[in-house]
């Protein structure tokens, strides 16, 4: 029965078990250290405060809208979790499957470009391998198997990221 049960809510992997903006704050982290540890981290190849701070705005509001979502709906929003009571299809998941995932990275790039240096860029690229590689084919193959049909209607209506 144990072996069944596994098979159906198979168990997440480390990673996955560390929320996306963990990574993010992680992954920006190692961005600042190695801006200031080496000189060659730390030129500027583009900056742009204020579309930076716009970018980084909408970026935000988007992962609150999403989390907002779910939890007027009363589901998990962890996405190592066993289950996801309900599948959200309102507010910005009618545009997006991952509208939270879209609006980290948005933000990232967002700060990437206040301090345009090479690490700050290479954080928003790494966070969406990252999510778009490991997080998301876990949540989708969970979703599918919980929500089935429905599910399968969604992803053909509403894209992966835009």
């Amino acid at each position: 029965m144990l072996g069944a049960m596994n098979e159906a809510t198979p168990t997440a992997p480390w990673y996955l078990r560390i929320p996306p903006p963990i990574w993010t704050f992680a992954l920006l982290a190692l961005a600042y250290g190695l801006q200031s540890s080496f000189d060659w981290a730390a030129a500027v190849y583009t900056r742009s405060p204020l579309f930076a701070i716009l970018l980084s705005v909408f970026g935000l509001a988007l992962t609150v809208w999403g989390e907002r979502q779910f939890a007027a709906v009363g589901t998990e929003i962890l996405p190592a979790s066993p289950a996801n009571k309900v599948l959200v299809t309102s507010g910005p998941f009618r545009f997006t499957r991952n509208p939270m995932y879209f609006g980290l990275i948005t933000v990232t790039a967002g700060i990437a470009l206040y301090f345009g240096t090479a690490p700050f860029f290479a954080v928003p690229v790494l966070l969406f391998l990252l999510v778009n590689f490991l997080f998301i084919p876990f949540e989708e193959a969970k979703m599918q198997r919980q929500h089935g049909a429905s599910y399968t209607e969604y992803r053909a209506r509403v894209r992966r990221w835009l």
